[in-house]
């Protein structure tokens, strides 16, 4: 059974109160409440809160995202969004789940967002994943790329609409928050990609990968070269190059280089003080430079952008 709210109102305090009932970290700082007109739909699941919204005033406004993931896409001519220091581009959507997110506009501006429980997104991506230990934290609050950011919004369309239709039916209504949760998780950089990719390559690989693939990814932080790897899969460095390029379309080399950057990254994004230059070097990159270009060409940022974030 879903919950359905709408709200009309021209006032101030209806704004802050509506909003702090699905986002009870909803702060509304700054408010010019001579012209409020405020509008606002929402259907609520189990885990899972779909709204749209929309506010015309000068408005800044902050969540503290904790026990939730929020994405959401704003559409304005005057929006400013930061994420803990960060400028975000309003003109893409964006996913809050550690931290703070500020939004200041001025006029109106029209709010689509997915407000997930962290827990229950995170039993469910673990199910799907095959990867009992994945932990959603310390996401990246930028879509993958531009074509991930306008799939997020075709599934919030889709998803919206349908809720709409569905008359409260729990089987449909279940398939679409799965839909919600998996087109989220899968269109920003988060642990989940990468456990399902790891997944796909394990299972989809002959046993020789499979068993490289063990190895390479339970001691990426030692010495390892070709010959370790091949031995530890009991076939030639030769043959363990071509079974590789047959399964995986990459070389045991580059598929190494692979999960090196993945935990070079993730240290990155654990927060605190860190020295680049020594977490590429504990996983294995000799030089810093060429560490920062192949995360520069995997994540799209530097790795000193990820850690000004976190």
């Amino acid at each position: 059974m879903s919950d359905r709210m709408t709200v009309r109102s021209r006032g101030v305090d209806d704004v802050e109160r509506v909003w702090q009932q699905f986002v009870p970290s909803a702060r509304l700082e700054r408010v010019d409440p001579r012209q409020v007109a405020f509008s606002w739909d929402s259907v609520g699941l189990p885990g899972l809160s779909v709204v749209a919204y929309e506010l015309t005033a000068s408005v800044r406004s902050s969540v503290y995202m904790d026990d939730q993931i929020m994405a959401c896409r704003m559409v304005g001519d005057d929006i400013r969004l930061e994420a803990e220091g960060r400028i975000l581009d309003p003109r893409r959507p964006w996913l809050g789940a550690d931290g703070g997110i500020e939004a200041n506009w001025t006029g109106s501006a029209r709010v689509r967002a997915f407000v997930f429980d962290r827990s229950d997104a995170e039993r469910v991506a673990r199910i799907v994943s095959g990867d009992d230990r994945l932990v959603l934290r310390r996401l990246d609050p930028t879509a993958r790329d531009r074509a991930s950011a306008t799939q997020w919004e075709r599934s919030f369309a889709h998803v919206s609409a349908s809720l709409d239709a569905t008359h409260d039916d729990p089987i449909l209504s279940a398939e679409l928050q799965r839909h919600a949760l998996m087109a989220t998780l899968s269109s920003f950089h988060t642990p989940y990609v990468d456990a399902v990719q790891r997944a796909h390559q394990r299972s989809a690989a002959p046993r020789t990968v499979r068993r490289a693939i063990a190895h390479i990814e339970a001691n990426a932080r030692e010495p390892l070269t070709l010959e370790d790897i091949a031995v530890a899969s009991g076939i030639s460095s030769r043959g363990l190059q071509h079974a590789f390029r047959r399964a995986l379309d990459t070389t045991p080399t580059e598929y190494l280089r692979l999960v090196r950057l993945v935990g070079a990254h993730e240290e990155l994004r654990s927060g605190g003080p860190v020295s680049i230059a020594e977490v590429a070097r504990r996983w294995g990159f000799s030089s810093a430079s060429r560490f920062a270009r192949y995360h520069r060409e995997h994540y799209g940022q530097n790795p000193a952008q990820v850690v000004r974030m976190f």
